[in-house]
């Protein structure tokens, strides 16, 4: 299976702009589930900001485990979340952090993440160290 590539696609309105990394998605449909206006993955563009207002976005894209979706408000540089860092692991999934952490991938390249990061525990991703849902696919327990 051909790696992903990594593609980052912003949506913006008059408050936030909206970021999707689909490589780091790993379909959880938590976005889809609680704001089907705004995120519907079988339309075009799959993210319509339009449909809903900022502050529902921004609470529900804050509920996204992958951290694939992640937003930046208009008035603010994209700047660290003040809060402690957290692991927790999932039943059967990934480990989720919260809070702010730098990551080196395989090739010694640095990546901060703010908010919510899976890490693949499987170790069956193709996009390690990050989750990409490839747990369900091999039936990893723990």
């Amino acid at each position: 299976m051909e790696e992903q590539k990594k593609i980052t696609k912003k949506y913006s309105n008059d408050d936030i702009t909206v970021i999707w990394q689909p490589h780091i998605c790993i379909h959880s449909a938590i976005c889809f589930k609680g704001l089907a206006g705004v995120f519907d993955p079988r339309r075009k563009p799959w993210i319509v900001l339009e449909n809903g207002d900022s502050e529902q976005i921004m609470q529900q894209i804050d509920k996204c485990p992958s951290g694939a979706l992640s937003y930046v408000k208009k008035e603010e540089e994209a700047q660290e979340v003040d809060i402690e860092t957290i692991i927790e692991p999932l039943q059967n999934g990934p480990l989720l952090v919260y809070g702010n952490i730098s990551i080196k991938d395989a090739e010694g390249n640095m990546t901060q993440k703010y908010k919510t990061t899976a890490l693949c525990r499987c170790g069956a991703s193709k996009n390690k160290p990050y989750c990409d849902g490839s747990h369900v696919k091999v039936g990893f327990v723990g």
